[in-house]
C-alpha cells in the first residue's frame, strides 16, 4: 500500500464520520446561512499558498469558514424553493463516481456509464407510464434540457440549416410559454438566438395555468403577422405555485400548427411514479420532449435531470459533431451521449440514480412521495381553519402558498398586507429555524412552503406552523 493511499484511507474515514454526524445533526444548524455578504470571501487567502498545506488544516478551515456560509438544503426545516434532495445511497454513489472519475462522453470512454444510463431512463419511463417510444438521456439540469429542446425545434424546423448557415431565411421564430413558467425558458430563447422579444408569455387562468384559448389566438395572430410559431413550453408544475398547464388542449394546438411541444415537469414530474397523479400526463404522447429532475424530489444528488424525446434522431442531428480525435470503431453502433446535448463531457450520473432506485424500490419511493403530500395536506387544513391565514391558491401536491391577513388588515390596502407578509418572511428566515421563499399571485405577496425533504416528519411541520403563527403575532 502506498503512503498516498494510506493517507487517503485515514482522511476518508474522518470525512465520512463528519458526513454521518452532519446528517444526524443537520437540524442544529441555522437553515439559512446567517453570514453577511463578503464574510466568507474575506476569510480566504488572497492567493494560492506557496507551500502545500495538510489536509487536517484545510478540513478545519472547511468547518470554521465554509460551513457558516452554507444554507442547509438537507435540513428537514428547509421549505424554500423546491427540494434538492440527497439520500444515503445517492451520497455513497457520488463517492464512487468521484473515485472512478469517469468521463462518459462516448460509449468507448465508459460503456458502463452509457448503458446504465440507457437502462435507468427506461426504468423511469416505464414506472412513470411515459410513452414507450420515447428515449431518455440524463442532462445536468432542466434549464439545459429546455435549451436543448428549443435548439432541436429550431434545427428540425430549418432542416438543420441554422446550424450550417445561420439564421438567414429562418427568422421570426416564436416561442410560447405561460407567464408563470420558469425563467430558464427566457434564457434558453436568448441563448438559442431566437431573441427574448420573440418569447410570447401567455396569460393564465384563475389557477395560474396557461390559458389555451389565449395561446391559440396568439399563434393565429403571429402567423397573420408573418411570424413562425416554433415551440411551446408547457409546465406541469410551475415554479411559483405548481400550477398545471392544460396539456391535452396544448397538444391539440401544437399538432394543428406543427409546433414543437416541450413539457417541463422539473419538480412535479417525480409524482408521476404515483398512479394517482399519472392523469396529469394525459396527452403527453403528443409532445416532442419532456423533462423532470430526480435531483429535486427523488432523493438523488444534484445534478441529474431526466430528459425524454420522441425523435432521438432530431436530437442527435442537432448536436452531433465528430472531429477526428473523437472517432471510434463503435460509432454508429452505440449511443454516444456527447451527441445528445450541449456538453461534450459527461459525469457518471446514472450510477447514483441506480443506487437510489434500487435502494428504495418503487414502493419505497411511492411511500415517501405520498407521505410528503399527506404532510402538506395537514398544513393546508391548518391554514384553512385559521382565522388569520389564507390560501393564495389551492394546494398543489406538496406545495402550499398562503399569506397572513389578521383582522387589523381587513380594511387595509394590498400594499399594507404585502408589506406585512414580506416582513414576516424576513423575520422567519432571520431566525435560522426555518427557511421559506415567496412568490406573487395576482400582485399579492404570498409565502410558499414546499414539503419534500428526504427526512422531514410531521413534527417538523407542526413546529414550523407554530413558529409562523407566533412570529406573525409578534410583528402585527
Amino acid at each position: 500500500m502506498s503512503s498516498e493511499s494510506e493517507k487517503f484511507r485515514v482522511y476518508a474515514h474522518q470525512f465520512v464520520d463528519w458526513m454521518a454526524d452532519y446528517m444526524d445533526n443537520v437540524e442544529q444548524y441555522p437553515v439559512k446561512s446567517q453570514v453577511s455578504p463578503g464574510a466568507i470571501y474575506h476569510q480566504i487567502g488572497s492567493c494560492i499558498p506557496d507551500e502545500g498545506e495538510r489536509i487536517e488544516e484545510i478540513f478545519e478551515d472547511f468547518k470554521k469558514v465554509i460551513i457558516p456560509g452554507v444554507t442547509h438544503w438537507q435540513s428537514p426545516n428547509f421549505f424554500a424553493y423546491f427540494q434538492a434532495n440527497t439520500s444515503s445511497p445517492s451520497i455513497l454513489a457520488e463517492m464512487l463516481m468521484a473515485t472512478l472519475g469517469v468521463q462518459g462522453m462516448k460509449w468507448d470512454t465508459s460503456p458502463a456509464s452509457t448503458e446504465l444510463e440507457e437502462k435507468m431512463m427506461e426504468w423511469l419511463r416505464d414506472a412513470m407510464a411515459l410513452p414507450k417510444n420515447w428515449t431518455g438521456v440524463i442532462q445536468d439540469t432542466a434549464s439545459t434540457a429546455t435549451l436543448a429542446s428549443i435548439i432541436t425545434a429550431r434545427e428540425q424546423r430549418s432542416d438543420y440549416q441554422v446550424n450550417t448557415k445561420g439564421f438567414e431565411g429562418f427568422t421570426h421564430f416564436r416561442v410560447y410559454c405561460s407567464e408563470q413558467t420558469h425563467s430558464s425558458i427566457e434564457k434558453g430563447v436568448k441563448i438559442a438566438g431566437i431573441g427574448k422579444e420573440n418569447l410570447v408569455k401567455i396569460t393564465t387562468d384563475e389557477r395560474l395555468a396557461m390559458d389555451a384559448d389565449v395561446l391559440l389566438e396568439s399563434i393565429k395572430h403571429d402567423i397573420t403577422h408573418g411570424h413562425h410559431p416554433l415551440c411551446v413550453v408547457a409546465a406541469i408544475g410551475t415554479t411559483g405555485t405548481l400550477a398545471m398547464d392544460p396539456l391535452k388542449k396544448i397538444v391539440e394546438i401544437c399538432k394543428k400548427y406543427n409546433i414543437w411541444l416541450h413539457v417541463d415537469a422539473a419538480y412535479a414530474g417525480s409524482a408521476f411514479l404515483l398512479p394517482e397523479y399519472q392523469y396529469l400526463t394525459d396527452g403527453l404522447e403528443g409532445a416532442d420532449s419532456f423533462v423532470f429532475n430526480p435531483h429535486k424530489w427523488l432523493f438523488t444528488n444534484f445534478d441529474c435531470s431526466a430528459y425524454f424525446v420522441k425523435d432521438k434522431e432530431a436530437l442527435v442531428n442537432t448536436f452531433a459533431i465528430l472531429p477526428e480525435y473523437l472517432k471510434t470503431k463503435t460509432d454508429g453502433l452505440v449511443a454516444n451521449h456527447c451527441d445528445w446535448g450541449i456538453p461534450l463531457g459527461r459525469r457518471f450520473r446514472s450510477l447514483k440514480l441506480w443506487f437510489v432506485l434500487r435502494h428504495y424500490g418503487l414502493k419505497g419511493l411511492q411511500e415517501k412521495l405520498r407521505f410528503h403530500i399527506e404532510l402538506t395536506q395537514w398544513l393546508e387544513n391548518e391554514i384553512v381553519e385559521s382565522s388569520e391565514f389564507e390560501l393564495a391558491v389551492p394546494r398543489s401536491m406538496n406545495l402550499v402558498c398562503f399569506y397572513y391577513r389578521p383582522s387589523s388588515l381587513k380594511n387595509k390596502s394590498i400594499e399594507a398586507q404585502n408589506s406585512l407578509n414580506e416582513q414576516l418572511l424576513h423575520q422567519l428566515n432571520r431566525s435560522g429555524k426555518i427557511y421559506l421563499t415567496h412568490t406573487k399571485v395576482n400582485d399579492v405577496f404570498v409565502l410558499r412552503i414546499s414539503i419534500g425533504q428526504t427526512h422531514v416528519q410531521l413534527s417538523h411541520i407542526r413546529k414550523a406552523w407554530e413558529f409562523i403563527q407566533q412570529t406573525a403575532k409578534l410583528i402585527s
